[in-house]
């Protein structure tokens, strides 16, 4: 039984550990990569400020290191029931049955690692209360700013483009049911809009594309960055609204009628769908992992970009 460990900034480990104990004992199948949040543990920038909100569940370690993290792994447990769980990425561990949640029928084993991020995208909708027939724009195509273009175009009349600097991403883009731009091809008038991008280019061209009295949702974490914006007459004359959204509580709009256990429940039945599994990739062994994880988090020049990295512990379908 093994972990992945952070060890340093940029070196990851593969360490034994103990054998498992808690209310549910969980055998690994496969667990995703959170690029964005993982690429900035791995290089040890969690701020000292931020040490205790980024903290994850059943973490070992501290920032910045040495620290075993992660939160999106699926397994069996010891009744033979299939779960999504809130762990890092480990081939066998035991936890808090409150941390598990049952994976639909319709749901495969690989897919079913997207729960974590189509938790937080529906999380981001929830804040957005988005109208019917409005006009969206997701700067950014990640993986939340992807499940969270995917959930928009669901809603009836929504027009929604996403804008990535990476022309790429628009065959993923277009395939869950959205339009797709270069940044510099996007229209103005946009009255609902998603920041995804984590970079300052990309929040400032949502505040320049928005609508008079549109709503910018902020979903990115710039970690130890401190953006520079554009406040001055035009955001104030339009009437713009920046609103930061974080799964970490239940947004407003549901807070006392969803649990956190719930919004999860949801989460994972909206997987039912197999356009989805063109974020998911490239599949990696677990004992492979310390070698592979550099390049997939920091892949060099010209490399594809992937969306959401799946480990693989031996048995997955």
């Amino acid at each position: 039984m093994s972990a992945l460990w952070h060890v340093a900034p940029g070196v990851a480990e593969l360490r034994p550990c103990a054998a498992p104990q808690g209310e549910r004992v969980v055998t690994a199948i496969c667990s995703g990569i959170s690029r964005g949040t993982e690429r900035l543990v791995h290089h040890g920038r969690v701020p000292p400020s931020q040490h205790a909100a980024m903290r994850g569940p059943m973490q070992e370690g501290d920032f910045p290191f040495p620290v075993k993290y992660g939160y999106a792994v699926v397994g069996r447990d010891q009744h033979g029931q299939r779960v999504f769980c809130l762990h890092p990425h480990q081939a066998r561990f035991g936890l808090p049955a409150a941390l598990c949640a049952a994976i639909p029928d319709a749901v495969p084993d690989h897919r079913a690692v997207l729960a974590a991020n189509m938790e937080t995208a529906l999380n981001l909708l929830w804040d957005a209360a988005p109208l019917p027939g409005e006009r969206a724009l997701v700067v950014g195509a990640g993986v939340v700013g992807l499940l969270a273009a995917f959930l928009l175009a669901r809603i009836p009349g929504m027009e929604v483009t996403v804008t990535d600097t990476d022309p790429a991403r628009r065959a993923v883009a277009e395939a869950l049911g959205a339009r797709f731009a270069a940044p510099e091809q996007v229209a103005d008038g946009q009255e609902l809009l998603v920041h995804a991008s984590a970079s300052e280019a990309g929040l400032r061209l949502a505040l320049d594309r928005a609508a008079f009295e549109a709503r910018i949702i902020e979903a990115s974490w710039f970690g130890d960055r401190e953006p520079a914006l554009p406040l001055g007459a035009a955001f104030h004359q339009r009437r713009l609204r920046l609103l930061s959204t974080q799964v970490g509580s239940v947004a407003p709009a549901m807070r006392g009628r969803r649990s956190h256990a719930q919004r999860m429940a949801l989460a994972l039945s909206l997987l039912a769908d197999a356009r989805l599994d063109a974020l998911l990739g490239p599949f990696i062994p677990f004992r492979e992992l310390p070698a592979r994880l550099g390049a997939v988090l920091d892949p060099p020049p010209g490399a594809p970009q992937p969306l959401c990295p799946v480990v693989t512990y031996g048995d997955a379908s």
